[in-house]
């Protein structure tokens, strides 16, 4: 009997495949062409090269011998070939299955770019009918209709999910991912265009909550990125709709300003409405979702939607790469977020980092004042900047960078240190007109041939793919990456990078941290990154700075503080609280009047009594205890938190880190900072190290 063929898929890229200026080596090569069958179509006057998937043996000489990289051969698991909901046409992309909305909750959806979220939204929002991979063209099926689909689907929630867009003729609104292409449709002042879409009478209340009263009477051309953001929420928000769906909406908002937009989203659920968001920023998808539909597979080939999983348990499974499920894993390596992965040198080589200071400030620029407080850093550190938009933190940066220079310095024996600065800016302009490699090569020709910078940098970022691509060409993401590499691949004392993760998918955030990390940690740099991707700033951060004061008005810039102090700082002004993940470590917001939210406030409020008035006190307790009813647990400003694993040891020592709102537990040990500890002894010998 012979073995069961799996299915395959072959996906020639359009924009890639030139048969007028190559030698049609992937037909020449085909072995099954050279057997007489047509598996490869391709002749000097084609458009594009035609692969047969039925004939296709998956032997992959084609796609070494093509000289554009241009094709692809998947092999899929035969569970998937009776799930395909949509292909745009022979060998292009194609999705597997679709998330499951359901009415009254918020459904999140994760995965990287290219994988199939805007078309899933756009076969939901009923913009694009499913045609279960059967399209109009010689020797295919013709699609199918809404009968069939219906039948398709039978038995699930999307049966019922259809059904109801198809007889109650639901609307649908899609806040569009790319906000900067908004002037370019719309014209106008902000108040005239909300007032015309307002159809529920709700402008005024979404305007007070997204903080839009003050640019009310501005063209929307004038907008910056946050703003025009803050815009698209809105006017998605003000209209009458059955289905809301939400691309990227916390692209160019800070911390605050995400959790505010999470807040109008989810109060559009109605019992019968449904809301679908997109979201890269695992904080806020967490925070803002009631279930998670994961998607995995290859950017631009295939993508497979997971069946709906709990927010935990979803992002988990996004994070680990592997489904249980399905018994599939979709990612080599699982992603983690330790505290203790910053690499560490020994003490010896830790004291030979040499160590800069900064005078104190000020620079004001129209009605904004921006004051400095003196500080300093080290070799081989990150410090994060953290604050609100308008705080001032690009201008710290540009006076950094000796863009900007202050109006005054305070007398002092620190003078401003001169240093080599590369810096990569928060908005990037595209007008170089030749390609990546051009560019690689005329701005760090030394950089970007030698070995270290390529394993460390080039191929983590996926820089190869894009060598032959025109600049103007590339898409947020990948100009994200160019940009990045071009800032790190600049021989400098300090990287100076703002907001890394714009653009970025939630695997690239990740990927571009560790880059960051790996390149500083080597070369032996300092960089200041501003980052709002709360995930990516605490996996960064050996240091932070924090922004205090009103927007646009006056901040001022406190001096660079451990990672746990400047966390909690920020997040006390936030008033929100954060916890650890016990299986990943990933930071996840509590929410708000939840349980963990008021016993983490109640431990704050502890503290403050216990410092005479001061929010956060130097020393926190930490007591590790034992008693009859519990085997163990650890005390934090009087609050017992227990677990099932016996710590044989009573003590009590003060740590000069405010940690009540990172408190964590985990079965069978203590989890503190990130950190797991099974006994007394390893806890108080990391914290001794630390300090």
């Amino acid at each position: 009997m012979a073995p069961e063929k799996l299915p395959r898929i072959a996906v020639v890229n359009s924009d890639r495949c030139k048969p007028k200026k190559c030698r049609q080596e992937c037909k020449r090569g085909c072995p099954v062409v050279m057997a007489g069958k047509h598996c490869v179509e391709v002749t000097q006057s084609s458009s594009i090269a035609f692969i047969s998937e039925e004939l296709c043996i998956g032997c992959g000489i084609c796609v070494k011998k093509c000289p554009f990289d241009a094709i692809e051969i998947i092999n899929l698991p035969k569970d998937l070939d009776k799930d395909t909901t949509h292909r745009y046409g022979p060998n292009t992309f194609k999705l597997h299955r679709l998330p499951v909305p359901r009415p009254g909750h918020v459904l999140g959806l994760v995965g990287k770019n290219g994988i199939g979220k805007s078309t899933a939204l756009k076969v939901l929002a009923g913009m694009l009918k499913p045609n279960l991979g059967r399209f109009n063209v010689q020797n295919h099926l013709s699609p199918p209709d809404w009968q069939e689909i219906l039948t398709y689907f039978r038995g699930s929630e999307l049966q019922s999910y259809f059904t109801r867009m198809l007889e109650e003729n639901l609307k649908a609104i899609i806040k569009p991912q790319y906000v900067d292409n908004l002037p370019k449709s719309l014209c106008g002042s902000v108040g005239k265009l909300l007032e015309e879409s307002d159809e529920k009478g709700t402008r005024e209340e979404i305007c007070r909550e997204l903080e839009l009263d003050t640019v009310l009477d501005h063209e929307i051309k004038n907008l910056s990125g946050g703003e025009l953001q803050r815009f698209a929420i809105a006017r998605t928000a003000i209209k009458n709709a059955d289905i809301y769906m939400f691309d990227e909406p916390s692209c160019y908002l800070d911390v605050k300003q995400r959790l505010k937009a999470a807040k109008v989203i989810r109060s559009l659920l109605r019992p019968n409405s449904y809301v679908i968001v997109v979201e890269h920023d695992l904080s806020v998808l967490d925070y803002l979702s009631d279930y998670i539909c994961c998607l995995y597979g290859k950017e631009g080939v295939y993508g497979v939607v997971t069946l709906p999983l709990s927010v935990r348990e979803g992002i988990n499974v996004f994070l680990a790469g592997f489904i249980p499920t399905e018994n599939l894993r979709f990612r080599d390596e699982s992603l983690t977020f330790k505290l203790a992965e910053t690499p560490g040198g020994n003490q010896e080589e830790i004291q030979t980092y040499s160590r800069y200071k900064y005078p104190a400030m000020s620079k004001t620029l129209g009605n904004f004042k921006l004051d400095v407080l003196e500080g300093e850093f080290t070799d081989s550190q990150i410090i994060v900047m953290l604050g609100e938009n308008g705080t001032g933190k690009s201008t710290f940066i540009r006076m950094l960078a000796g863009l900007l220079h202050p109006d005054t310095v305070e007398a002092s024996t620190v003078e401003i240190p001169e240093f080599n600065v590369s810096y990569k800016p928060q908005k990037i302009a595209t007008k170089f007109e030749s390609t990546v490699r051009d560019l690689l090569h005329q701005k760090i020709r030394g950089s970007y041939v030698h070995p270290q910078f390529i394993s460390d940098v080039i191929k983590p970022l996926m820089i190869e793919q894009l060598m032959d691509l025109k600049v103007v060409n590339l898409s947020g993401g990948e100009l994200q990456r160019v940009a990045l590499c071009l800032c790190l691949g600049k021989p400098a004392d300090i990287y100076l990078i703002d907001e890394p993760s714009a653009f970025l998918d939630s695997e690239q955030r990740i990927i571009a941290s560790k880059v960051i990390k790996r390149f500083i940690f080597h070369a032996k740099k300092t960089a200041f990154v501003v980052e709002h991707d709360f995930i990516m700033a605490t996996y960064l951060a050996d240091r932070v700075i924090v922004f205090d004061g009103k927007a646009s008005v006056g901040c001022t810039a406190k001096s660079p503080e451990s990672l746990l102090t400047g966390m909690n700082h920020f997040l006390a002004h936030l008033d929100i609280t954060f916890r650890r993940d016990p299986t990943n470590y990933r930071p996840r917001i509590n929410k708000l009047d939840s349980a963990k939210d008021r016993e983490q406030k109640k431990v704050d409020v502890s503290e403050r009594a216990r410092s005479n008035g001061r929010y956060y006190p130097d020393l926190v307790d930490f007591s590790v205890i034992q008693d009859e009813k519990n085997l163990g647990g650890l005390t934090v400003a009087g609050i017992k938190r227990h677990h099932p694993e016996s710590i044989h040891v009573s003590a009590k020592f003060d740590v000069s880190w405010h940690s009540s709102r990172w408190i964590s537990e985990s079965r069978g040990s203590v989890t503190v900072l990130g950190l797991a500890f099974t006994t007394f002894a390893q806890f108080h010998e990391q914290i001794s190290l630390q300090h």
